[in-house]
């Protein structure tokens, strides 16, 4: 990646400010100060600190990273069952079109029977008024079911399960044992050996699973991105047959606690350049969990507001300046 040239009242502003740009954390860009600067006598003179910078070069375990999301992937495909249920919906759908042709036919029938020359049968007065109300009353009554039905269904997606059912048993040691099982296949499928498999549950019945071993970069990614695969394999392997659900969290050389401080860093450093620039700033992609990192650590900032924009995968977090009252 070529470096970026960056200019400030001082080195660390310059630090700030290039790894803004770089879109990443200053402990994961290398940078070579060009000026320090000065600040003159009495503002007259003054000079800028400048630096160029750029990201750190990915190591040999990045490199790698897309061979071991194929195999994830591949995985991933065996594991998903076939959508077979689709098709019954699209014949519902296509018998549908010939009983309105039939319903059309007797409909037109009185008109076509009026055009041949044949009268209509007389219909008394007292059936022509009980069925002038009737269809008054049935005109209503679509929209009353039709709004009926939603709330019905909002209340379906809202309410909670019954509290009968809300928890099923969860067989923790099948669970870990199933963890340790898948675990130990992939990667040695990814040639990494002697890895310890450390799993435990927590309170809320978590299933931890740390693994511990040498070269365990090549696991977490870039970003995390490919430890986060594993953990989503993991975690359909795992719940495959239990009666509950298993939350799973996987993690290696604490990943997980590192990251959170470093995004936690980065969106310190980012209000500061909004408050300072009065603009907003758009971040990289992220997903949820690490974009929820970002809002929890900037809700209580007195000058700055966050809020997410765009669709999954390319979901981003906006940085603004609030207004002032």
């Amino acid at each position: 990646m070529e470096y970026i040239r960056v200019s400030a009242k001082t080195v660390d502003d310059a630090i700030i400010e290039a790894s803004i740009q770089l879109e990443t954390s200053s402990d994961n860009i290398e940078y070579e100060v060009l000026e320090t600067g000065s600040k003159g006598f009495l503002g007259i003179g003054s000079k800028p600190a400048v630096i160029r910078a750029r990201r750190k070069m990915p190591s040999q375990e990045e490199i790698l990273e897309d061979d071991i999301r194929e195999i994830v992937k591949a995985d991933i495909s065996l594991t998903k069952p076939a959508k077979e249920p689709i098709k019954e919906k699209k014949e519902k759908k296509e018998k549908r079109p010939a009983a309105t042709k039939q319903e059309n036919e007797k409909a037109a029938s009185p008109a076509a029977a009026v055009k041949k020359g044949k009268a209509p049968e007389p219909v008394p007065a007292a059936k022509q008024e009980s069925g002038k109300a009737a269809a008054k009353q049935g005109a209503g009554k679509p929209q009353v079911s039709a709004a009926a039905s939603k709330q019905e269904s909002r209340q379906e997606e809202s309410a909670p399960a019954k509290p009968a059912a809300a928890k099923a048993p969860i067989n923790q040691e099948a669970a870990a044992a199933a963890a340790k099982e898948f675990l130990e296949k992939l990667l040695n499928a990814m040639n990494l050996k002697n890895v310890e498999i450390k799993t435990s549950f927590d309170e809320e019945e978590t299933l931890n699973i740390d693994l511990q071993g040498d070269d365990m970069g090549i696991l977490i990614g870039k970003r995390g991105q490919t430890l986060d695969s594993v953990q989503y394999l993991t975690s359909l392997v795992v719940n495959k047959g239990q009666a509950g659900y298993v939350r799973v969290k996987v993690d290696t050389e604490d990943y997980r606690r590192r990251r959170k401080e470093t995004l936690e860093n980065l969106a310190r450093n980012i209000a500061l350049k909004v408050r300072r620039t009065k603009k907003t700033v758009f971040l990289e992609p992220m997903n949820p969990y690490e974009r929820r990192i970002i809002h929890s650590a900037l809700q209580n900032n007195p000058y700055v507001s966050t809020h997410s924009e765009g669709e999954e995968p390319y979901r981003k977090v906006v940085v603004t300046l609030k207004k002032q009252q």
